[in-house]
């Protein structure tokens, strides 16, 4: 009986262990499927991780070469437009005075170089040569003594400068005889509409025919005396030449000029518009204007007067080199009261 009960038992005990054993194995298989499940599903995440990333990647690296493809088509654009700037800009270079000055400045300079290598090898290749200069004799001709012999007959005659006037002296004396008549105020313009006397006949009888119409004279005292007497050698000389002078007063002041031009104006009858360059009468202050017109006249065929104020102390050198001019010299007290120092 108690084996059988050990049997029983033991048979129990099996079934115990079995039982629990499946409860195990059945308790191990779900496990095992939730792990294989886990281990799929990382694959596959990884997988559609690594899918996204490259599509991603893929994307930027498409738009980074559109933007370059864009770039580039801008920097290409940019440079035909500077390329055809460029061209512009040679073409008006080369069709303008600049662009032609620089071409021609260029070809010089390379011609002057091209001249300073072939005179450096000219001047070596003379001063390797040996030059003799042979002797020259000189035969006199007899033509030569001919001419000689008639060169030393022939006299050259010059002409006194106090003869100058000399072939209108009666023209000259007439016009100063009717100076010493009344006044004639209703005379044409550039004729003397004063009368003079005849200290300042005297005066003009020197300066036309022992001057030659060069030198200086006295002042007569004060600026309006000395206005009329060259007055009266303007309307002489406007009867000799004409158009063909212009009188050129000196005077290194404005009021002096301005004294000059109202004298001169009231004994010849003239107006404002008969002072200037382009008229008979032109007033300087300074004497390198003067001198540089006076220049300008003889090269045109004119005669140019010149007519020097009392109160200029210098004559400048130049000035005596033309054939008509009359300074009057001035007192010390006529310089001093000019001056204001009395």
């Amino acid at each position: 009986m108690e084996t059988e009960e050990n049997q029983s038992r033991e048979k129990q005990t099996s079934e115990q262990k079995i039982s629990v054993k499946n409860a195990s194995s059945s308790k191990d298989t779900p496990q095992k499927s939730l792990e294989k499940q886990t281990k799929s599903q990382s694959i596959i995440s990884t997988e559609n991780n690594q899918k996204i990333s490259h599509s991603q990647t893929q994307s930027f690296i498409d738009l980074a070469l559109k933007d370059l493809q864009l770039s580039r088509k801008q920097l290409e654009k940019e440079l035909e437009d500077l390329s055809k700037k460029k061209a512009k800009i040679d073409t008006e270079l080369k069709s303008s005075f600049t662009g032609q000055s620089d071409a021609i400045a260029r070809k010089v300079k390379g011609f002057q170089e091209y001249l300073t290598g072939a005179l450096q090898d000219l001047a070596q290749s003379a001063e390797q040569l040996e030059l003799v200069v042979p002797p020259v004799i000189v035969k006199p001709s007899p033509l030569d003594k001919n001419k000689k012999i008639e060169l030393s007959t022939e006299q050259e005659v010059i002409p006194a400068i106090s003869d100058t006037f000399k072939p209108d002296e009666s023209l000259i004396r007439r016009c100063l005889s009717q100076f010493l008549e009344q006044p004639d105020f209703y005379a044409e313009p550039w004729k003397l509409r004063r009368s003079l006397e005849s200290i300042d006949i005297e005066m003009l009888e020197d300066w036309f025919f022992s001057m030659g119409g060069r030198g200086a004279q006295p002042s007569r005292g004060s600026r309006s005396k000395n206005a009329l007497v060259a007055a009266g050698i303007i309307a002489i000389l406007g009867e000799l030449y004409g158009d063909q002078f212009q009188t050129l007063v000196l005077a290194s002041q404005p009021e002096r000029l301005g004294e000059w031009r109202r004298c001169l104006q009231d004994s010849l009858g003239l107006n404002r518009e008969d002072f200037g360059p382009n008229s008979g009468i032109v007033l300087f202050e300074r004497s390198d204007g003067l001198i540089e017109r006076a220049d300008r006249l003889e090269e045109r065929g004119e005669l140019p007067l010149i007519i020097i104020d009392a109160a200029e102390i210098n004559v400048e050198i130049p000035i005596l080199q033309f054939p008509i001019w009359l300074a009057f010299a001035g007192g010390p007290h006529e310089i001093y009261e000019e001056d204001g120092l009395i």
